[in-house]
């Protein structure tokens, strides 16, 4: 029978503090229903790694250290490292044009195609609609054909206004990267990242997956258990922000690259010291600090825990889930892959167990309603508010004892609504200040934040799912 890693299967005996780990992961997985995790530790030269469960639930194949997880948006990092390496170069500079690279580019506003910086890609900050998966084949052109179709996205909010996760937007650096290296994207991966840090089982493409013991990824409507998802991986098209495929110990090989400054453990130089510092400052303020970091990057999130300062990122894909959290004072990675179920409240669990114990430092406290209730004239809120992919309603329902009640609609819409299990969300806006809000879904006990504001030039966002999406009516 299938079941979590045993001390046997490691080729050396456990020291006592994995054996722990390895016993919490284990035990925090069930409870939150996850098929199927590697969890990864390293500190200086020592890596530890712990798994459990299964990779499917149908076949019941177990995973083990070496197994391989999609790590989704954690992919951002690595392209972003990939134009900081052209950076140091000389071929590319943060604050040009990306036109100056590919003058054949056109978007939504003209304006902003002939502006838009690598920068602005890298930081969230474009305005281009960010959630646009458009399956464009499987040939090494995708990025290319992408990229001739996003005139078609809309322009969400002003070149630089605001802060807006946007995926079109790393595939735009990708085309970039593959436009001055002369290759695709995933190759000047393999040749400027994966081969010099020697990540044997790093790869993007599901046929190169498919050699290695690989998860697929579960979901579940509302009580039912997880089960296995239909669809493997997103099109080959999102690859520079999202179709890494890879180990715990390929993650944090990598994140050692970055607590190095740079160097690959044979001493050879991937990164200058000063790219690999300036991608860990900050670039941008989030209109929301309650859902992940307090700022970004050039591709890292950044994160203020306990008075100290971490980065990482979180990758989501379907029906897998990875985080990364690095703690370059004290020389710490931590990496979670999960193949579904309540992930990320298995993250919020083990992380802050995990921190507390090797780092003496506490996990923010996730977001919760305060303790007595807040009065807010909401009405200014209500109306629909879209963008590519995603549709959100403000609704104000009167229940039978009339009473009102102040909702939010999420549905999803365009290629991925057929891909996800509930298409379409609804729960019950609680405020906590008179422009922020939770609320709480059926699939997990978090509170996730909404927050509403508008620019200096009057257009009105709601923040969600860290995405601001621009009012229609």
């Amino acid at each position: 029978m299938a079941g979590p890693l045993s001390v046997n299967d490691l080729q050396s005996p456990a020291p006592p503090e994995l054996a722990y780990w390895q016993r919490r992961l284990t035990e925090l997985a069930k409870r939150h229903r996850v098929p199927g995790a590697v969890l990864g530790i390293a500190r200086g030269e020592q890596t530890d790694v712990a798994a459990h469960g299964v990779l499917n639930k149908a076949t019941g194949v177990t995973t083990t250290r070496d197994s391989l997880f999609q790590i989704g948006s954690i992919t951002k990092v690595w392209t972003a490292t990939l134009a900081m390496q052209l950076v140091d170069e000389g071929a590319l500079d943060l604050d040009a044009p990306v036109a100056d690279v590919l003058p054949e580019l056109r978007l939504a506003d003209p304006q902003v195609a002939r502006q838009v910086t690598m920068r602005h890609l890298l930081t969230h900050t474009s305005g281009i609609d960010g959630d646009v998966f458009t399956d464009t084949g499987r040939g090494d052109d995708c990025l290319e054909r992408f990229v001739g179709q996003l005139d078609e996205a809309a322009q969400n909010h002003p070149l630089g206004a605001t802060f807006s996760y946007c995926n079109s937007g790393f595939v735009l650096a990708g085309r970039v990267i593959e436009k001055l290296t002369g290759t695709s994207w995933d190759r000047a991966l393999h040749e400027r990242l994966c081969a010099p840090l020697g990540l044997e089982q790093t790869v993007t493409l599901p046929e190169e997956a498919l050699r290695f013991r690989t998860a697929i990824g579960h979901d579940a409507e509302g009580d039912e258990p997880p089960r296995p998802v239909r669809t493997w991986g997103l099109p080959r098209s999102a690859g520079p922000a999202g179709l890494i495929t890879s180990t715990a110990e390929d993650v944090l090989a990598f994140a050692r690259l970055h607590l190095a400054g740079g160097v690959a453990p044979d001493g050879t130089r991937l990164l200058s010291a000063h790219a690999a510092r300036t991608m860990t400052e900050q670039q941008v303020e989030l209109p929301d600090t309650l859902s992940l970091g307090d700022s970004w990057g050039l591709g890292w999130i950044r994160f203020g825990w306990d008075g100290h300062r971490l980065i990482g990122h979180d990758g989501s894909t379907l029906g897998q889930a990875a985080f990364l959290r690095v703690l370059p004072e004290q020389d710490l990675a931590v990496t979670l892959l999960t193949n579904g179920g309540a992930a990320k409240d298995l993250y919020r669990d083990l992380f802050g167990e995990l921190f507390g114990e090797l780092a003496g430092l506490a996990m923010p406290e996730p977001a919760q309603p305060r303790a007595e209730p807040v009065s807010v004239d909401a009405r200014r809120y209500l109306g629909r508010y879209e963008r590519a992919g995603t549709r959100i309603d403000i609704l104000r329902i009167t229940d039978k004892k009339g009473a009102d009640e102040l909702r939010l609609r999420h549905t999803t819409t365009g290629p991925l609504a057929h891909l996800v299990p509930e298409p379409v969300l609804e729960a019950a806006l609680v405020p906590v200040s008179d422009c922020q809000f939770l609320v709480q879904y059926t699939d997990s006990p978090s509170w996730v934040p909404v927050t509403f504001y508008s620019l200096p030039t009057g257009e009105s966002f709601v923040h969600h799912g860290m995405r601001a999406t621009p009012k229609v009516s």
